[in-house]
């Protein structure tokens, strides 16, 4: 009870952050946007909906999970409210799971707000309901997956450092997280043992947030524009990865949090 009375404080404080409307109103005029760029180019309409659409909800909420999540505990510690809750019978762990979850139902009902905008801008191209239209829930499960690893980054980041560091290292992992592949590919070119070692441990160490676009070689975004859905083995898989790294990093934030002194 305690962590979901947290989770719905924070869900609310988040809710009248200026911030999350201004990426929503974003999020929905390249939406908007797609649909006329869409109605230009003859035979395409639909698809670049969906990959403009889809981007929009990875970018918007992207940008939603970092700079709402790196101040999940810094509000707290900067209001000095975080005295008052420490003192009281939360233990630390709940505290911060509260947070966390908070932010993901605000990530939550902000995809399925923009979800349903990209669902009602194809029944005004198309006119009608079809059924493969329920092949682009997949990839926006993917687009939260990511949302997912890349909250619990930025939670991980604001238990120990400033707003403005964590961004930049919430950040710079949700950019070259997508460029992990690379790191593999060098491994297997090195001719230095060294580095070879050094790129397969980054390669397994760093978030991989390029299981989430590609899925068996396959453009994930590529794949819903012509309404297609991923192979259900790599798509599991994609999701399984996303949950245990996320847990992983929940859980060191909650050992780091529980060793701050807030006397």
């Amino acid at each position: 009870m305690k962590i979901l009375a947290i989770a719905l404080n924070t869900f609310r404080e988040n809710v009248r952050d200026k911030v999350l409307y201004v990426l929503v109103v974003f999020a929905i005029l390249l939406i908007a946007g797609s649909v006329v760029l869409g109605e230009l180019s003859i035979g395409q309409e639909m698809k670049i909906l969906v990959d403009l659409g889809l981007a929009a909800i990875s970018l918007a909420g992207g940008l939603m999970a970092v700079f709402l999540g790196i101040g999940l505990v810094y509000k707290e510690m900067d209001r000095r409210t975080i005295y008052n809750i420490v003192s009281k019978p939360v233990r630390r762990h709940q505290f911060l799971l509260g947070k966390f979850l908070g932010l993901l139902l605000t990530l939550s009902v902000n995809v399925c707000v923009m979800t349903a905008g990209i669902y009602v801008a194809l029944l005004y191209l198309s006119g009608s309901w079809h059924g493969a239209f329920l092949n682009l829930l997949p990839a926006v499960l993917l687009v939260f997956a990511e949302l997912v690893l890349l909250t619990s980054i930025a939670l991980f980041f604001s238990t120990f450092s400033t707003p403005v560091l964590s961004a930049v290292f919430t950040l710079s992992l949700w950019f070259a997280g997508h460029f992990n592949n690379d790191l593999k590919q060098l491994a297997a070119l090195a001719d230095s043992t060294s580095l070879d070692l050094l790129c397969t441990l980054l390669y397994y160490l760093l978030p991989n947030f390029s299981n989430f676009k590609y899925l068996g070689g396959d453009n994930v975004i590529r794949m819903a524009g012509y309404f297609r859905s991923p192979d259900a083995a790599t798509f599991l898989a994609a999701l399984s990865y996303g949950a245990v790294y996320s847990l992983a990093i929940v859980l060191g934030a909650t050992a780091i949090f529980k060793q701050r002194d807030f006397r």
